[in-house]
């Protein structure tokens, strides 16, 4: 399940959502790993934050999904996460509402470092500095877009090609020795 814990606005949150009109009605970091994703919520309307961690269950992340979608009334609402494939991507995509934006690892060691004096990870920090990353610099990050069927199906068939070329030469390869042993095995 997930819990909820309520801190301080964040210092200029309040005023950026006052300046622009927010097309999102949340900001989302999302840190995830094997166990939990911890999250850091930011509530567009009124600049607060809020903590929160689901565990890594299919169960948990659609009651997590679908607590957002009733809160928020269906609007939408941006997640930040720090992959660009794989299972919490193809999670989360089955949502409307909810528009990803993948960053690479390496952006967000690089953010974390210019701000941290420690190179320490924290899952809850890093969740903070992914929601900092789209309230800061949303304009730069590219929200992800899923492929149509036929590339995600051209994408399966290809994958599969090349586990079948891998398996076509691992099996020749020890045919190969195989047939090396038997060889000299005669003479």
């Amino acid at each position: 399940m997930f819990h909820l814990s309520d801190d301080d606005p964040l210092p200029d949150m309040e005023e950026h959502a006052m300046e622009h009109h927010e097309p999102f009605a949340a900001l989302i970091g999302l840190d995830w790993s094997d166990q939990k994703h911890n999250l850091c919520l930011v509530d567009t309307a009124t600049g607060n934050r809020e903590l929160s961690v689901v565990s890594h269950t299919p169960e948990a992340l659609n009651d997590w999904a679908r607590h957002l979608r009733t809160r928020f009334r269906g609007e939408p609402v941006a997640v930040c996460l720090e992959q660009s494939r794989g299972s919490l991507i193809y999670a989360l995509m089955k949502y409307d509402f909810l528009t990803l934006y993948p960053v690479n690892p390496q952006t967000l060691a690089k953010f974390r470092e210019a701000f941290t004096s420690s190179r320490a990870k924290s899952d809850p920090s890093d969740a903070k500095f992914l929601v900092e990353l789209l309230i800061h610099h949303r304009e730069r990050l590219k929200a992800w877009t899923p492929d149509d069927q036929q590339t995600r199906t051209l994408q399966l068939l290809v994958e599969h090609r090349r586990r079948l070329v891998g398996d076509q030469t691992r099996i020749s390869n020890r045919l190969t020795a195989l047939a090396d042993a038997v060889t000299s095995l005669k003479y």
